[in-house]
């Protein structure tokens, strides 16, 4: 899991997250160090640190891959950017 990554790159400390739900900092520095956490608790983490459940465990690379466009070129590989066309009226 990455939840202290994520706290440090949203700018949040452990003792924030612990109070925006409610428990106490000893509780959250046990959560953040224990081998498993539970569905509901990591749901609840997510929520507090806006992102979606998942971003709990993958890497900032995999992250930047999904907020993408999820196009890339078939040539080079390269993401592609997209741009809504100006329609003008005549």
């Amino acid at each position: 899991m990455r939840i202290k990554e994520v706290l440090k790159e949203k700018g949040i400390t452990q003792q924030v997250l612990a109070e925006k739900l409610g428990v106490s900092y000893q509780s959250i520095k046990q959560t953040l160090n224990a081998p498993s956490v539970t569905t509901s608790t990591l749901e609840k983490i997510a929520v507090v640190l806006d992102v979606p459940i998942w971003q709990l465990f993958t890497s900032p690379e995999e992250v930047s891959k999904e907020s993408g466009t999820g196009l890339h070129c078939p040539v080079c590989g390269a993401e592609l950017e997209l741009k809504q066309k100006e329609v003008k009226d005549e």
